[in-house]
């Protein structure tokens, strides 16, 4: 495992705000630290998680309620909300109100489609589902899909995964557990012959093998950001799934549907972060494939990377907080260099693949095959 080195762009030192000093908001303090373009104050209502930020030499705040977060916001360049998914919404209307580019990581889809309302009239930008997925695979999806004259079929899937999996799940919790449960009990969007529509979580389950090893894959929630109403009318079928190691879906169903868990997510929260261990020896395995026509010829096109954890200025970085935290930061950093649209709504299907893969964030997801930065 190398050093992840981050060349910095001579660009003036801006300031942001990080509200959340979790896993995820850490390593997008740390990665942004780094890259020495960045002024930082990370917020939390956590005195713990931020005292472990500040030995990084970064400047923190104790913030407990809207004011707090108000005064946190106020005057800053952007904002990333690495915060819970039930508070991007407000968030995002205070970084309206005060004119300050807003980016997050939320997966919930009423979240996206409330601050994109919120972002018809805004000065700044609003662009959230700044991740992995939603997020990069969003940016992939849409480089395939313009590969083709006419697009039939765009499939979508992503995991997040235990490298040494164990027990019956063979499952790991590597990021937030109530997105993951958001994912296993929502709605999914997609495109079923050539309609938008919603599919069921946990349905559509499939088998296949990458690079020798077997994985499942089946319907979540949140994956695709606003990639179906960008594609509407222009493919047959888009899908987003997430990979699983086989096996997982069945006690999934048993949990949720036969003991009726999805309508005790308190519940299942709480079985969940006592009975499944977390880990930092993870894998991205990330796959899409689109099918269509192209120069009269029916054709398909791929994607595919395999990416683990890293070490960044001595700190290890699992490969969830990696990737997760250089999607957001490569958002932000595209904005800053005028890259993208500078107010309102801005979606992932915004950014160019080659833009990202080449800034210096995004390039933690540059190469394919096992990626050790």
């Amino acid at each position: 495992m190398t050093t992840f080195d981050i060349s910095s762009y001579s660009t003036s030192r801006r300031p942001i705000t990080i509200l959340g000093a979790g896993h995820i908001g850490f390593a997008m303090a740390l990665l942004l630290q780094q890259s020495g373009d960045y002024d930082i104050l990370v917020v939390d209502r956590d005195p713990v998680r931020l005292a472990e930020v500040a030995t990084l030499g970064i400047s923190t705040r104790l913030a407990t309620n809207d004011a707090s977060l108000q005064a946190a916001i106020d005057g800053r360049f952007a904002v990333l909300n690495a915060l819970p998914f039930h508070r991007a919404v407000a968030v995002a209307t205070l970084c309206a109100h005060a004119g300050v580019h807003y980016f997050d990581l939320t997966e919930d889809v009423a979240s996206t489609q409330a601050i994109r309302t919120l972002a018809a009239n805004a000065r700044s930008v609003l662009m959230p589902q700044c991740g992995l997925a939603p997020g990069f695979i969003g940016i992939v999806g849409n480089d395939l899909a313009r590969r083709f004259d006419t697009l039939h079929t765009l499939r979508m899937r992503v995991g997040a995964l235990p490298r040494y999996p164990q027990g019956a799940l063979r499952y790991n919790l590597t990021w937030s557990t109530e997105g993951l449960i958001n994912e296993y009990c929502n709605p999914c969007e997609a495109i079923v012959d050539g309609v938008r529509t919603t599919v069921p979580a946990l349905e559509g389950l499939e088998t296949f093998a990458l690079d020798g090893v077997e994985y499942e894959a089946f319907n979540t929630s949140g994956g695709l950001g606003t990639l179906t109403e960008t594609l509407a009318g222009k493919a047959r079928q888009v899908d987003y799934q997430s990979i699983r190691y086989p096996g997982h879906n069945a006690i999934l169903k048993l949990l949720l549907n036969d003991l009726r868990l999805r309508d005790r997510r308190d519940l299942l929260k709480d079985i969940l972060e006592t009975a499944i261990p977390t880990t930092d020896q993870d894998v991205i395995v990330v796959f899409a494939t689109a099918s269509g026509l192209k120069g009269g010829r029916l054709v398909q096109d791929s994607y595919s990377a395999r990416i683990v954890g890293t070490q960044v200025a001595g700190h290890t970085l699992s490969a969830i907080q990696l990737t997760t935290a250089a999607g957001i930061c490569t958002t932000l950093d595209l904005v800053a260099q005028g890259k993208l649209p500078q107010q309102g709504f801005v979606g992932q299907e915004s950014v160019a693949l080659a833009d990202f893969l080449s800034n210096r964030f995004g390039s933690a997801y540059a190469r394919e095959g096992e990626l050790v930065l």
